[in-house]
């Protein structure tokens, strides 16, 4: 196979298994309500098992599975992760407690740990600055078609089977996946020179030093928490939000959301990651810039899917946040892997997972379904719809440090040139360098 062509199937391979993980989420958000009729749980319950509990663990065992990819073989890893998550699932139909529900989806956060991280970094060794948000977007349509076929399954195979049978099906190809990876991708740190493969991995301490100096970092890490704060309280219950607003089945609603996935979240990951390589390639400040402006327009679509009365304007209004949303995802994360030197990519990302799994993961969809309970005595049914309206307005924070970014973008991008391996400084960053 000639060097681009495995180039495209590396890509492929992850973008796939991205997808499969990708499923596991969608599948559980689908599922809630089930889970809560048939487990007798709380919404505050559910919330600690889709956001706090997966969370804490995906977070936290993030970081040293990182480490451990920066100077270790990181096709193994993400070998042995696709394993480490496919079998819990598979074992949430034998749950029957919430509290072996609880230790399942930790299962399965500790293996889904480690598969980004360690991605992006093989991502970044292989394509340079200009072709990353394109690559990344691809790796992230993965995720997004992982979604939609994760919600279309999900939602017929619960309706006919049950939920139990319906987590037992889909985690049999992350299995696939994990051996197809395992003898078919290599790892160029294990081809490289002997003095390269073998040069010292920075103390944590170091990377935590370099991401502090980087003032677009700062402010790209902030608006990311912030939004997964607000975005994952939101999409995580979204799926139940239509049950219990519209009484859709589970059927109905994962055609609905897999339709909305496949076509806004693909085609918003897609754009996103062509306009960044094609039209702003090397020009970052631009693409923060318009991802602030997005932001703000972002706020008030979000806020109307909630607060019309009509199902299919809600599904539109769906739609529309999903492509808006995803169209940030790849020049952000090409973005965070050229501010770094390779050695720390896998770290990097990890710390970013961090930051936005552990504070934005973990209490958004609890705080959401905090809120939803407290407000059950004044508006029953209605509690979710209100919860989730509350969250809206703070996507204008998101924007503002998007904002914030881009003014310091150039600079530090011009820095991390001189650090790394990447190539010479290009026109439009010597231009930024020289403007002061």
């Amino acid at each position: 196979m000639s060097p681009q062509g495995y180039r495209r199937y590396m890509l492929l391979v992850l973008s796939v298994m991205a997808g499969i993980n990708a499923a596991d989420t969608g599948a559980f958000a689908l599922v809630l309500q089930n889970i809560k009729t048939d487990v007798h749980l709380s919404d505050t319950q559910l919330g600690v098992l889709t956001g706090l509990a997966f969370a804490l663990f995906y977070s936290l065992m993030g970081v040293p599975i990182a480490r451990w990819a920066d100077r270790g073989n990181r096709v193994r890893i993400i070998s042995i992760a696709a394993l480490l998550w496919a079998v819990p699932m598979a074992l949430l139909g034998w749950a029957r407690t919430f509290y072996q529900l609880l230790a399942l989806r930790v299962g399965t956060a500790v293996g889904e740990a480690g598969l980004v991280p360690p991605s992006h970094s093989l991502i970044a060794d292989h394509f340079n600055r200009e072709e990353r948000p394109r690559a990344v977007a691809f790796f992230s349509l993965g995720t997004g078609l992982g979604g939609t076929l994760g919600f279309l399954a999900a939602g017929w195979l619960s309706q006919f089977y049950g939920w139990r049978n319906m987590f037992a099906v889909l985690s049999l190809p992350g299995i696939v996946m994990g051996i197809v990876a395992w003898t078919t991708l290599k790892d160029p740190r294990r081809t490289a020179p002997a003095e390269q493969s073998q040069a010292s991995l920075p103390p944590l301490r170091q990377v935590g030093a370099l991401i502090w100096k980087i003032g677009t970092f700062r402010h790209l890490l902030l608006a990311s928490a912030l939004l997964a704060i607000f975005s994952n309280g939101m999409l995580r219950w979204l799926p139940t939000f239509f049950v219990r607003t519209y009484g859709l089945k589970t059927g109905e609603l994962g055609t609905w959301f897999a339709l909305i996935t496949g076509v806004g979240g693909l085609a918003g990951l897609y754009a996103g990651g062509a306009l960044a390589s094609g039209y702003a390639a090397g020009n970052e400040q631009l693409q923060l810039r318009v991802g602030a402006i997005g932001y703000c327009a972002f706020t008030l679509v979000t806020g109307s899917v909630f607060l019309t009365s009509n199902l299919y304007v809600a599904l539109a209004l769906t739609m529309l946040v999903t492509t808006s949303s995803a169209m940030v995802i790849a020049p952000v994360g090409a973005m965070v892997q050229t501010l770094v030197p390779p050695r720390m990519r896998a770290t990097f990302a990890a710390l970013v997972l961090l930051v936005t799994n552990l504070i934005g993961g973990g209490l958004g969809p609890l705080l959401t379904a905090v809120l939803s309970d407290a407000l059950r005595p004044s508006f029953g049914e209605d509690s979710l719809r209100y919860a989730l309206a509350a969250s809206c307005p703070g996507f204008l924070w998101v924007a503002w440090h998007l904002r914030c970014a881009s003014r310091c973008v150039m600079d530090d991008l011009a820095r991390a040139d001189l650090r790394t391996a990447d190539g010479p400084l290009d026109q439009q960053a010597k231009r930024a360098v020289a403007s002061g």
